[in-house]
């Protein structure tokens, strides 16, 4: 089995916290869209091996600009060239501002979209307005309860934390809301506030409160301590899922199975490789337009390789399987893992099951620590 992303690079205003690659030029949508027509064309041969696409992933950008006849023209030429399996999960990513009812209504007729991932990231409008959202809080709810009254509830909403316009009884007013709406998947960030970003300027200028390390810390231990007793499951250090309703495309990306990505810089794994298309609008048109390279590729080592399977997996509850280790990697893999996991192990960051390895609730909030101090430099 493998994926497909699918990055969509519009939107109609910037978030303030945002740095992923989109523009909103809009006039330029159906330019972009035409070139990633041709680009899914000619990487009909990506995938080393032949298999099945059993996710296939709207992200963006914002992915609900897109009509029902745009999503069904990017649909079908994916089935042109690909084996699809029938049950497949696809996934729009979404604002809330976008799904109104007559949106919803015109997907569920006219496309096989059976997934929504809603960026909600907050019911408090001051927490909206200080990421620069274009929605507001009843936009926020409202969106969810008519996306389930037309029939779809393979829902996920994003939620974000740590900003200072949220205190902790909002925060649990938030992951509260989601509960009564009975959503079945919750993605929770942090607010990173990231170079070369408004928010960034905004801070420097001492225009907007930075976030700080205490309140990031308070309210991740309140949702990871409400999500599981509303019986979500903890299954990636940002995810919490009910029983069945794991978002499988992400899930891929962590248990490293192949992936194609398509757009604007959108990322590529072939198992072997990594790959990412050119992270600008009018380059990556013009390298489509000429048939020429419009991605930079990476070749793994076995170091790499290495790398990323701690990074991947020492965020999920699948955890560093020691079987894996020894079966994939060289002895010097195993033994430096062994060495180096002991120490987090002491402080009871990391737990041991069956010889799985796994980051208990404390050590989830140095996920990205444990990680760096695992790898080995190439």
């Amino acid at each position: 089995m493998a994926g497909i992303y699918l990055h969509i690079p519009f939107c109609k205003q910037a978030c303030s916290y945002c740095n992923f690659h989109f523009s909103t030029l809009l006039k330029y949508k159906e330019d972009v869209l035409q070139a990633m027509l041709l680009e899914i064309e000619r990487q009909q041969d990506f995938f080393i091996e032949k298999t099945n696409i059993n996710t296939i992933y709207f992200g963006g950008g914002t992915p609900s600009i897109l009509s029902a006849g745009d999503i069904n023209r990017l649909l079908a030429q994916i089935h042109k060239y690909f084996d699809v399996q029938v049950d497949a999960e696809i996934t729009l990513e979404a604002n809330p501002d976008d799904l109104t009812l007559e949106y919803l209504l015109a997907l569920k007729k006219e496309t096989p979209i059976n997934r929504f991932s809603i960026g909600i990231q907050s019911f408090v409008d001051a927490d909206l307005q200080y990421m620069h959202r274009a929605h507001n809080a009843a936009q926020a709810k409202a969106c969810i309860e008519h996306a389930q009254h037309v029939g779809f509830h393979n829902l996920s909403v994003d939620l974000i934390y740590g900003t200072p316009t949220l205190n902790a009884t909002q925060c649990l007013q938030n992951i509260q809301t989601v509960i009564d709406l009975q959503v079945s998947h919750v993605s929770c960030y942090a607010l990173t506030v990231e170079e070369k970003t408004e928010l960034a300027s905004l801070i420097k200028k001492r225009k907007k409160e930075a976030p700080t390390d205490e309140a990031m810390t308070a309210q991740f231990d309140i949702l990871t301590t409400q999500m599981r007793a509303h019986h979500y499951i903890h299954y990636e250090i940002s995810n919490f899922g009910k029983e069945g309703h794991f978002a499988q495309h992400n899930t891929n990306y962590w248990k490293g199975i192949p992936y194609l990505g398509i757009g604007p810089s959108a990322h590529s794994f072939d198992g072997k490789k990594r790959y990412w298309n050119i992270a600008n609008n009018a380059i990556y048109l013009k390298k489509i337009k000429t048939n020429e390279a419009h991605f930079d590729s990476e070749l793994l080592t076995e170091t790499d390789k290495y790398n990323e399977y701690i990074m991947t997996s020492i965020r999920t509850i699948f955890g560093v399987d020691i079987r894996k280790l020894q079966h994939d990697f060289e002895e010097k893999y195993v033994q430096h893992f062994l060495r180096e996991i002991k120490l987090f192990k002491t402080k009871n960051w990391i737990e041991e099951n069956n010889g799985i390895y796994r980051l208990t609730d404390k050590g989830k909030l140095f996920c990205d620590h444990i990680s760096a101090h695992l790898f080995i430099e190439n």
